[in-house]
């Protein structure tokens, strides 16, 4: 019944905000000009798909919206948290069109099956919201990073995860915000290894609550339950390294560690979400480091 409800207010709502043709002129939008027909046909089809959720304004407070976490994406804030742009920066299209298309894993935005010239149109028309941030010729999209060659691939694969596990509680210091799987002896080990020291907080294998720029706060995930919202593989573990998690908190680590640490670094995360695929896996590990 609250389902229905709940259908039936979005219908309501949906029919409140239609208007035939809302744009009468062109606009540019990072220095692009996109037709009135086509921010009409985005319209529309937001009208269609999204505003249940994201809300007429853009908001994210549609009336689907309430009880989501995540919640929806507050567009008119222009901050979008998975570009494969350095971190901050402008998505480009295909930005976009890769989290329609495909969704954002463990949130209610769903893969969405729509005709091309629907889905360009529903992009430029979503940048309308934020237009301080899009509009006008001296607004440029981000900077792609170029995906560093695979120093190890399958033949090398424990390897890389081996030296991952450095990188991950030493090198890089994951844990100053994601939680720890290695035990502190492990940790303090590899970085006498390294030359170095690392202090290891009481709260090593609890993940870290941040502030985040999206008006809630940000859960960094554990890689063995949560997950990952835009990762299919490795390659794609290491483009979100690359270019971070815009407004998470979440920093780009391309020039912060090396390309090998990049890589390595990306395959010990997709060792961690197999662990956490396999529950007697995930059981073993756990068991390893709370039994200290």
């Amino acid at each position: 019944m609250k389902l229905i409800v709940l259908s039936i207010v979005a219908l309501l709502s949906t029919a409140c905000v239609v208007e035939k043709a809302p744009f009468k002129e062109s606009k540019i939008l990072a220095g692009k000009e996109v037709k009135a027909s086509t921010l009409n046909l985005g319209y529309t089809t937001y009208v269609e798909y999204c505003i249940q959720c994201h809300g007429a304004s853009g908001k994210g407070d549609g009336p689907a919206s309430k009880g989501l976490l995540p919640p929806p994406r507050d567009f008119t804030q222009g901050l979008y948290k998975f570009p494969w742009t350095a971190y901050g920066e402008l998505p480009h299209d295909e930005d976009f069109a890769r989290i329609i298309r495909h969704g954002l894993k463990g949130t209610a935005m769903l893969p969405w099956d729509i005709s091309d010239e629907r889905l360009d149109a529903v992009i430029q028309y979503i940048k309308t919201f934020a237009p301080a941030v899009w509009e006008g010729k001296d607004k440029v999209l981000g900077t792609k990073i170029e995906l560093p060659a695979d120093p190890f691939g399958e033949v090398y694969r424990h390897q890389a995860i081996e030296k991952g596990r450095k990188v991950y509680h030493v090198t890089a210091a994951c844990t100053q915000c994601h939680r720890g799987y290695a035990t502190k002896e492990e940790i303090n080990g590899w970085a006498k290894e390294m030359g170095t020291t690392i202090e290891l907080g009481s709260d090593i294998y609890q993940v870290k609550v941040q502030d985040g720029e999206y008006n809630y706060k940000v859960l960094p995930p554990d890689f063995t339950y949560h997950s990952l919202r835009s990762i299919t593989d490795v390659p794609s573990i290491v483009q979100r390294l690359m270019y971070g998690v815009t407004g998470s908190g979440m920093p780009g680590w391309k020039d912060v560690v090396t390309d090998e640490e990049l890589w390595a670094l990306a395959y010990y995360v997709q060792d961690l979400r197999d662990t956490g695929a396999d529950q007697a896996k995930r059981n073993a590990l756990m068991d390893k480091v709370n039994k200290q």
